[in-house]
C-alpha cells in the first residue's frame, strides 16, 4: 500500500469510531428525505410543478456535501494540528499532503455513499425518478464536492483548533444552505434572491443536480461557478494553510 493508502486506511478507521460523524453522513439526510417524503402530496405549482420530495432530493445532496467539506473535513484538520500531528508528520518522509489527501479521499466515499442511499430510497419510496442525465448529474457532484472541500480547506487553513474551525464552519454552513434552498426551495425564491443563489457555490450546486435530475445537462454558467469556488479556494487554501 502507498503512504497515501495507509494514511485513507487510518482515517477509514478513525472515523468508524465516530458514530456522530456517520450518523451525519448517512442517517441524518436519509431521515430528512423520509420527512420530506411523508409531507409531499404531488406536484405544486409554487415548486415548478414538481413534488416537494423531487425538489429536495439535490438539496440534501448538497446538504451532505457540504456538511462533510464545510464541518467535518477543517474540524478534523484543525484538531490534527491542535494537537501536533502535522507538526511531526511535516518531519517524516510522509508530506502531511498525503494526510489532507486521506482525508478528502474518506470524506469523498461517504459522500459518495450518501447520495446512492438517498436516490435509491427516494426512487423506491417515493417514486422520485433517477437522475435523467447521468453525465451531468456526475459532473455536477464532482464539481460540488471539489467546491465545498476547498471552502473547508480555506477554514481548516486558518483555525487554530478544532472548536474554532467548528465555529467557523457552522457560521458559513447556515448561509450557503439558505442560499441552496434548504428552508426556501429555489423555485420558491424570488428573482433577486434565485439570482444571488446563483452564484453561492452550493446554490449553482443545487441548480446544477436539479437539471440533471430532471433530465437536461446543467447550465454551464453553474457549472463554471463551481469550478471557480474550487480553484479559487484550493489556491487560497494553500497560501494560507499552516501546518502548526
Amino acid at each position: 500500500m502507498t503512504a497515501t493508502a495507509r494514511l485513507a486506511a487510518t482515517e477509514w478507521r478513525l472515523l468508524r469510531r465516530e458514530p456522530l460523524v456517520l450518523a451525519f453522513g448517512f442517517a441524518f439526510p436519509l431521515a430528512l428525505l423520509v420527512v420530506m417524503g411523508l409531507a409531499s402530496s404531488g406536484p405544486d405549482a409554487d415548486l415548478g410543478g414538481i413534488s416537494l420530495i423531487a425538489t429536495y432530493v439535490p438539496i440534501l445532496i448538497a446538504f451532505n456535501l457540504s456538511m462533510l467539506g464545510i464541518s467535518v473535513l477543517p474540524t478534523a484538520m484543525a484538531t490534527y494540528r491542535e494537537r501536533g500531528v502535522l507538526k511531526r508528520l511535516r518531519t517524516t518522509p510522509v508530506s502531511p499532503w498525503r494526510l489532507l489527501a486521506a482525508q478528502i479521499g474518506v470524506n469523498t466515499v461517504v459522500a459518495v455513499g450518501a447520495v446512492i442511499i438517498v436516490l435509491v430510497v427516494a426512487d423506491l419510496a417515493f417514486d422520485v425518478s433517477l437522475p435523467g442525465q447521468g453525465l451531468g448529474f456526475a459532473l455536477a457532484f464532482l464539481l460540488t464536492g471539489a467546491a465545498v472541500f476547498a471552502f473547508g480547506l480555506c477554514i481548516a487553513s486558518v483555525a487554530p483548533t478544532a472548536r474554532t474551525a467548528n465555529v467557523i464552519g457552522t457560521l458559513v454552513w447556515f448561509p450557503l444552505m439558505f442560499f441552496a434552498g434548504l428552508w426556501i426551495p429555489r423555485a420558491a425564491m424570488g428573482d433577486t434572491l434565485r439570482a444571488v443563489s446563483d452564484w453561492t457555490p452550493v446554490g449553482a450546486a443545487v441548480a446544477s443536480l436539479q437539471e440533471a435530475m430532471a433530465g437536461s445537462f446543467p447550465e454551464v454558467k453553474h457549472l463554471l461557478v463551481l469550478l471557480a469556488y474550487a480553484v479559487a479556494g484550493s489556491l487560497l487554501a494553500t497560501r494560507l494553510f499552516r501546518w502548526e
